[in-house]
């Protein structure tokens, strides 16, 4: 029973983060690249969420205002969540027609995301956060795989160009792993959502955001809820910051599980492949058993401390854990960072791993995060 367990905890977190993506790697040759023609202009409504972005509101609008994509109209809605400080007065302050500032009250993101589209006039939604900025031609990057019918939603690819000292140094090695992930899904079709630093969807397959789920997932979503797909556009960049902290790491990781398995509840019919095919499987992969693999750790070292009692295969394996473990606490205790920095990656892994566990034991206990504080996460 011990080596049932053992192995069974042990391939199911391989699978999910790394067989996956491999298998995907190696399927990815059998698919016929895709190209499109080119994009008209398009009447295009970008949505910037915000709450207390005094400090990034006026370079974000000037990133999106200063693109080089000739749209046929261009429209930015900035939807302040009930923001206390200066994000309503400084972009309006800008006097740009194209800017359009709604003061709302607290609705939580899901809430200022609704009222944003309800007054968006453009046949492209563009959805992005206030604290990133875009390279000039971002926006035309992104919109342009929308001349294939057959596309609903794009992705843009999130760049941490700092990673600073501490565990934001692991924040920037899983955003070049996840862009590994999305462009293997990308070429073989089964692109399975996008960040909400930059996508983009039409504005007809738009649903309403249920409160709770993450807000990227859902909008994302929405087009292969329709039959459509989403595409991911590596060249479309947008700039972002890491978080060096552990507490704010572990809090995000909890709130992105809880909101993702909420995201999954509410869009449970794509996880059925008879239906949506590769699609399903991916999703299924991609974030279901991942978010569920970091709680087979526990009973993954517990089955190979039984294991261990004779030398041999399960003391080598082990060893690793203890190493690995060590290593992280190490990294954390490192707080003048004189470590290497593969100590404060094993930091940034086990944070992470703690983080989606106790997601998952609050999701499961129904808990779910109704208001956003985008500092938190900084």
């Amino acid at each position: 029973m011990a080596e049932f367990i053992f192995w069974l905890c042990l391939l199911l977190p391989l699978y999910a983060w790394v067989g996956y993506p491999l298998l995907l790697t190696l399927a990815a040759p059998f698919f016929a690249r895709r190209t499109h023609s080119p994009l008209p202009p398009q009447r295009v409504s970008v949505v910037i969420a915000a709450h207390n972005e005094e400090r990034h509101i006026e370079a974000k609008l000037a990133s999106v205002l200063g693109q080089d994509y000739a749209a046929a109209e261009l429209q930015v809605v900035v939807a302040s969540d009930g923001s206390s400080d200066r994000t309503v007065a400084l972009a309006r302050s800008l006097g740009d027609p194209r800017v359009q500032v709604l003061d709302l009250p607290r609705l939580g993101k899901a809430g200022a995301l609704n009222s944003a589209v309800q007054v968006c006039t453009g046949d492209l939604l563009v959805f992005t956060d206030a604290d990133n900025q875009w390279s000039t031609d971002t926006l035309g990057l992104l919109l342009a795989p929308f001349a294939d019918a057959q596309v609903g939603g794009t992705a843009g690819h999130m760049i941490i160009p700092d990673p600073g000292k501490g565990l934001s140094i692991g924040d920037s090695l899983y955003r070049h792993y996840e862009a590994w992930v999305r462009k293997v899904e990308n070429r073989t079709g089964c692109m399975v959502s996008a960040d909400g630093a930059l996508l983009a969807l039409r504005r007809p397959l738009y649903q309403p955001i249920p409160k709770q789920v993450n807000d990227d997932f859902f909008i994302s979503t929405c087009a292969p809820a329709a039959g459509l797909r989403i595409v991911y556009v590596p060249e479309a960049v947008v700039l972002d910051q890491g978080v060096d902290e552990a507490d704010k790491q572990f809090r995000r990781r909890q709130r992105v599980t809880v909101g993702g398995l909420l995201s999954l509840a509410a869009r449970r019919e794509l996880l059925n492949p008879a239906r949506h095919g590769l699609y399903a499987i991916a999703l299924i992969s991609h974030k279901l058993i991942r978010r569920l693999a970091p709680v087979l750790l526990l009973p993954l070292l517990l089955a190979n401390l039984w294991l261990a009692a004779e030398p041999g295969f399960y003391r080598l394996t082990l060893a690793l854990q203890l190493l690995g473990y060590a290593a992280a606490i190490a990294g954390l205790l490192d707080a003048r960072r004189r470590l290497p920095r593969p100590f404060r990656l094993a930091a940034f892994v086990l944070v992470t791993l703690a983080g989606m566990s106790v997601g998952l034991w609050q999701f499961l206990r129904g808990h779910s995060y109704s208001q956003w504080n985008p500092d938190q996460n900084r």
